[in-house]
């Protein structure tokens, strides 16, 4: 099957640029399931339910979000209702939301998503790697789901890398979010999960990670602020992977990097390069 992963949605600009981007992108790969992580995309500041709805109506299968899931109020209640819209699952007992979801995709496909925060130079939350093991466990790929997804919300490259390896032959695809900038180690690893150490945002780049620069510049120059941070509005690059995987196993076969529009380097996934072979 085929997956699509968006990174942060940041700002107006961000989930802008996503919503309009993910119709051609859809023709074009035709994932058979696409997941955005929106946790900063109102105002760089948790997610809302309207525009989650917009996000799904323009294609999003899942929404997963991070350490702002609950800093709008608003979006809550909603995170009861909607099994799409899953939040970290090693937060405390109690918790509004779900920590993952499965769900069907209109070509049948059964994909597992599990999101969670790293704890490296993050607020404390319970372990994230006996959390998501106790999630693969549950639902094993190959047999109970057709590919399971790890959106690992966490700041240390170092702990997003051992959550790759930790997970690797037993997730399809573990992806980190939350630096906002995209990395450039796109692999399939040993035991066939699919990496990357950051999906990269969908949002304007020239900023201070999505971030209007004058804020920021006056606290690291200065130490001191002068106001709140407002998100960067110019054009924005949305930044995802592309992953391909074998249905019978659920392992991936190929990942790409994705990053249209905007001011990076821009990259379509090369869906025609030969797969990796797990083979010894």
């Amino acid at each position: 099957m085929k997956i699509l992963f968006l990174g942060d949605l940041f700002g107006r600009a961000g989930r802008s640029a996503a919503i309009d981007a993910l119709p051609s992108i859809k023709r074009r790969l035709k994932p058979d399931c696409v997941i955005v992580n929106a946790e900063n995309a109102a105002g760089g500041f948790g997610v809302t339910s309207q525009i989650a709805e917009a996000v799904f109506e323009a294609g999003a299968d899942v929404i997963t979000l991070g350490n702002h899931a609950f800093d709008n109020r608003e979006i809550i209640p909603h995170l009861a209702q909607e099994n799409r819209i899953v939040r970290p699952a090693n937060l405390p007992k109690g918790a509004p939301g779900r920590g993952s979801t499965l769900i069907e995709t209109k070509s049948g496909h059964r994909v597992l998503v599990i999101n969670a925060l790293g704890r490296v130079f993050m607020n404390p939350v319970d372990d994230p790697f006996s959390t998501i093991e106790a999630e693969l466990e549950a639902c094993p790929i190959g047999t109970a789901c057709d590919a399971a997804v790890v959106d690992f919300h966490a700041e240390a490259t170092s702990e997003k890398c051992a959550m790759g390896h930790w997970c690797d032959g037993r997730a399809t695809l573990v992806v980190g979010t939350h630096t906002h900038i995209p990395t450039a180690d796109a692999q399939v690893l040993p035991r066939g999960t699919a990496y990357q150490t950051d999906a990269g945002m969908c949002g304007d780049f020239d900023s201070v990670i999505g971030v209007e620069k004058s804020e920021p510049l006056r606290r690291f120059i200065t130490g001191m602020s002068s106001g709140r941070f407002e998100p960067a509005v110019g054009e924005a690059t949305v930044c995802g992977v592309f992953v391909e995987s074998d249905d019978a196993t659920g392992l991936a076969t190929r990942i790409a990097p994705l990053r249209i529009k905007g001011r990076l380097i821009q990259t379509w996934p090369d869906t025609e390069a030969a797969p990796v072979s797990l083979e010894a």
